[in-house]
């Protein structure tokens, strides 16, 4: 019984730590980042007051503009459907511009 016990705990932990999936340096991905440092700072701290307010589509920004996802990418990573993904995007797009546009100095 201590036998299967054992094998049944290794394997669900093995399962937990990627169960022989191929490791990839993050140096070596080529990640796309926004080209402006000001603009990348001002996402950030919008998407740090929007993520109390809705954790999934905050999510979804942080797949879309830091990662580079694209639409059918991000709603599989999610569980989510393709329209669904653009619906909240849409959404998160104008909460964080108006977010943005009353942060910035006038």
């Amino acid at each position: 019984m201590r036998r299967i016990l054992v094998d049944r705990a290794r394997r669900r932990q093995a399962a937990k730590r990627g169960a022989g999936a191929e490791f990839l340096d993050a140096d070596e991905l080529d990640i796309p980042a926004p080209a402006d440092d000001d603009q990348l700072l001002a996402v950030n701290e919008a998407l740090a007051k929007f993520a109390p307010v809705d954790a999934r589509k905050a999510e979804l920004v942080k797949l879309r503009y830091f990662v580079g996802l694209t639409f059918k990418e991000a709603a599989e990573v999610m569980g989510i459907a393709v329209p669904t993904a653009k619906q909240w995007w849409a959404y998160a797009r104008a909460w964080l511009r108006v977010e943005i546009a009353g942060a910035a100095p006038h």
